[in-house]
């Protein structure tokens, strides 16, 4: 067996084939980054297999680091990956994705053919969470992504909290000739549909991964996920995903 720790990529899931593509073709890309290490992608809830089952499918003495595909640190980095892996020895979770600039820059990437000009007004469209700490990730990255474009960007959320991003678009609207919406959404799915549903008239940017080639910096980011949880006591490791 190898001692190089296992890598789980764990996602949300969904119920979208275009949204499962594009996430498996992010954890692909890994992969291929990491030839010597055993990579597999599983998920937190609708699709399968499961937290349990993904690990249950690897050695049981492998040391695995759980990288959570996801854009913030809310219930299910907090409180599910922490239940699911609770019955297996040598498992590290690492830190959610967000906020990161390198997030920001694939954020900037997809909203670079939306040309904003001057005059446009930016909404950072967010999934939202019953977690106001994974909520204020959000507002962190927004105020990322504003400075990394020099304007303001407001956040519009999808569930769970407010602004919802109608509102938040509404309120844009009226102190801009056009409003752009920047998609804080990993893959396509009900939340993408959703944003440009809501969104509507203005134009919503891609989310950061779609049927094209994964962002270099997703997976960048992915892989230094990885490498800053192998040297943390898999305890600990799992204690700091609560805090």
């Amino acid at each position: 067996m190898s001692s190089i720790p296992a890598l789980l990529a764990i996602s949300h899931g969904t119920s979208s084939p275009a949204g499962q593509a594009a996430v498996a073709a992010l954890v692909d890309a890994v992969a291929a980054r990491l030839p010597d290490v055993t990579v597999r992608l599983g998920h937190v809830d609708v699709q399968q297999p499961d937290v349990p089952a993904s690990l249950d499918a690897l050695p049981p003495d492998q040391r695995v680091v759980i990288v959570p595909l996801l854009l913030s640190a809310g219930y299910h980095v907090r409180i599910d990956l922490i239940e699911q892996t609770a019955g297996r020895s040598g498992v590290t979770i690492a830190k959610a994705l967000g906020p990161d600039a390198r997030l920001v820059e694939a954020l900037a990437a997809r909203l670079a053919p939306l040309a904003p000009q001057p005059e446009d007004a930016v909404v950072l469209a967010v999934a939202g969470s019953s977690d106001e700490r994974a909520n204020d990730d959000c507002r962190t990255t927004a105020d990322m992504l504003a400075a990394r474009l020099g304007r303001p960007v407001t956040t519009g959320f999808l569930a769970a909290t407010d602004p919802r991003v109608g509102a938040a678009v509404s309120a844009a609207r009226t102190t801009a000739s056009r409003v752009v919406v920047a998609n804080y959404l990993l893959a396509p799915g009900y939340f993408d549909d959703l944003a440009v549903r809501l969104s509507q008239p203005d134009p919503v940017a891609r989310p950061l991964l779609d049927d094209d080639e994964p962002p270099a910096s997703l997976v960048d980011l992915v892989v230094a996920r990885y490498r800053e949880a192998l040297d943390a006591p898999a305890q600990v490791e799992a204690d700091d995903a609560t805090v």
